[in-house]
């Protein structure tokens, strides 16, 4: 069920389920984006650097966070745009890592037009050690029921 901007609430948190990040989400993703990177692609290399293994792409898993958003469905309905990522990465991703997605409702408030809200969400993409891998907010624009209240 997609919520409406009346419906969201200051304070909320919510977690999406888990996902293994493949050494074929890697590859898809040095496909699609053209970052070849060999500390995504070449494991003997990746050996030389301080993680001592390949990492995941800093953007695949900013990628990854928002499908796993979606797939709580919040605001499946309800979105009209995301106007703005402020992101930061705190530790590697390494293939074979299992994250999921805390969200937390951070602000909200109408739009100048007021069948719409602008809602901040906190993002925090947790690997299977309890680690915040990654972490930052979106704002989004959803609609709203009607163009009065709060």
């Amino acid at each position: 069920m997609s919520l409406y901007y009346e419906d969201v609430e200051i304070g909320t948190v919510s977690e999406s389920p888990g996902r293994t990040i493949t050494e074929s989400d890697v590859v898809a993703f040095a496909a699609l984006s053209g970052d070849w990177n060999r500390i995504h692609t070449d494991a003997e290399y990746a050996k030389t650097t301080p993680f001592g293994q390949r990492i995941a792409h800093g953007l695949l898993g900013i990628a990854i966070a928002s499908g796993l958003a979606v797939r709580l469905g919040t605001f499946a309905d309800t979105t009209i745009a995301m106007l703005g990522v402020d992101w930061t990465f705190r530790a590697p991703v390494f293939i074979g890592d299992t994250v999921h997605l805390r969200i937390s409702v951070v602000s909200k408030r109408r739009t100048s037009r007021g069948a719409r809200g602008l809602v901040v969400r906190r993002l925090e993409l947790v690997n299977q050690h309890g680690a915040v891998v990654q972490d930052g907010t979106i704002s989004l624009m959803v609609t709203a029921r009607s163009a009065e209240g709060g």
